[in-house]
């Protein structure tokens, strides 16, 4: 059982959200984003050297990505959030000085790093200072803003990016990007984070004195003989190859763990790299390259529209979760088999529900995760997605070569059609507790 929502001093609420938002809008505020395929491609890459480099991008982020949440959960959560956009300025700075294959190689390398040190470390942080402010109810919607900062980031580094191209050329896009990483970092080391290192343990009179004081406290629904840790994120003294493995266990040993784990990579990844192929789509709906923009444009606007849902998303039990993911996959062939760019609409309306269904499971999987290993639980999910992506890519892309871009993109989002259908006929299990409420498709259950 996860604690209920009370009363908090809303400026610390308020402190931990905007900085949030602030690192999550400079984190993508990358004006080499809408720019690097065409760096690498007037630079005198072939296409066959460019895909090559995405796989060595998505091979970075599986390799570093569940060794970085056991560094997570093990080292300061923050201070992996402030190194994050330093590797990847690295990067970025490695490109526009050395620009060369191997030079795009290893900044892919640094990119994929810095994105999964990320990954497993901003969501554990997040919950575990909103859950110890007594405000753990409110992460669902905090995820959701920040993703949208995250896709404001994006938007506006496409607004900036072509002025800056013809102000200073790609040397001046690269300083930009390392500036607005630079500036990443100093808005991360303003996170609070109050939890102690795994690696620092309390010592033995000032734990059992809080130990003390938790007992003394008032009478709790889940009965009289259960007392929680004072923080449960910290409950012992583990290192990094004990977290790790402590984290792979959970999601091996708990089936509602596991589940969660596996329903964030489903949802994530499908659309995730449906977005790669987007501008294709476009082109194959008749319009001009100058109008593919303004198309997917209007996929961000849902993107957008889609995190800032997450509060009403709360609401949905697990027959409006599937109805979501259903709606999902419909929109999404429905609109590619049209053929029209008003087709992008109903991409649109996709997109933002996958947001919101992205966000909604996540906000399960850390609802069921326990002990010390969070960040290590979300960076195998972020892992299972990664693989998954590749896999779509590769799944896609033969697809595609058969029957065409509109086939393809309609049966990729068949995922979700059977996703939701394992979702409605599913057993549910009995409620452990009928003093809490079970919002969300069973966020609470374990």
């Amino acid at each position: 059982m996860i604690p209920t929502a009370s009363r908090v001093p809303d400026p610390a609420v308020r402190r931990l959200t905007a900085t949030l938002y602030g690192y999550a809008f400079l984190s993508d505020l990358v004006l080499l984003y809408p720019l690097y395929v065409v760096f690498f491609a007037d630079t005198g890459l072939s296409v066959g050297q460019i895909a090559s480099l995405f796989v060595i991008w998505s091979a970075a982020g599986i390799l570093f990505e569940v060794p970085s949440g056991a560094w997570a959960d093990v080292l300061s959560r923050r201070l992996l959030l402030c190194l994050a956009p330093l590797v990847a300025a690295a990067g970025f700075a490695l490109w526009v000085l050395v620009p060369s294959y191997p030079a795009f190689a290893v900044g892919f390398l640094l990119w994929g790093a810095g994105g999964a040190l990320v990954s497993g470390a901003l969501e554990a942080l997040v919950w575990t200072e909103l859950d110890r402010l007594g405000a753990v109810g409110r992460y669902a919607r905090v995820l959701g803003r920040a993703r949208t900062a995250g896709v404001l980031g994006v938007v506006l580094s496409g607004v900036l990016a072509g002025p800056v191209l013809a102000a200073g050329g790609y040397p001046a896009v690269g300083a930009a990007s390392v500036l607005a990483c630079l500036l990443a970092t100093l808005v991360a080391t303003r996170l609070p984070e109050h939890r102690l290192p795994a690696a620092a343990p309390v010592p033995l009179a000032e734990a059992a004195m809080a130990a003390r004081s938790v007992a003394a406290a008032a009478p709790r629904p889940d009965g009289p003989d259960t007392v929680p840790p004072a923080n449960p994120d910290d409950d012992g003294d583990l290192g990094w190859w004990e977290t790790l493995r402590a984290g792979v266990a959970q999601v091996r040993t708990r089936p509602p763990v596991r589940g969660a784990v596996l329903l964030v990579a489903v949802v994530a990844a499908d659309w995730g790299a449906l977005d790669e192929y987007t501008p294709l789509l476009a082109l194959d709906t008749g319009v001009g390259a100058q109008a593919v923009p303004l198309l997917l444009l209007l996929l961000w606007a849902g993107v957008t529209v889609g995190g800032l849902l997450a509060p009403a998303g709360e609401r949905l039990g697990s027959r409006g979760y599937a109805a979501l993911l259903g709606l999902v996959g419909v929109a999404l062939a429905g609109g590619a088999l049209l053929r029209h760019p008003a087709g992008f609409v109903l991409i649109a309306v996709a997109f933002g529900a996958a947001q919101l269904a992205t966000v909604l499971a996540d906000a399960r999987l850390q609802a069921r995760i326990t002990g010390t290993s969070r960040a290590t639980v979300t960076s195998l999910a972020g892992m299972a997605t990664d693989v998954l992506i590749i896999v779509t890519y590769a799944g896609y892309g033969l697809l595609a070569t058969a029957a065409g871009n509109a086939v393809a993109f309609a049966l990729t989002a068949g995922a979700y059609l059977v996703v939701a259908l394992v979702l409605l006929t599913r057993r549910r299990p009995p409620a452990t507790s009928a003093a809490v409420p079970e919002p969300a498709f069973d966020w609470k259950s374990r």
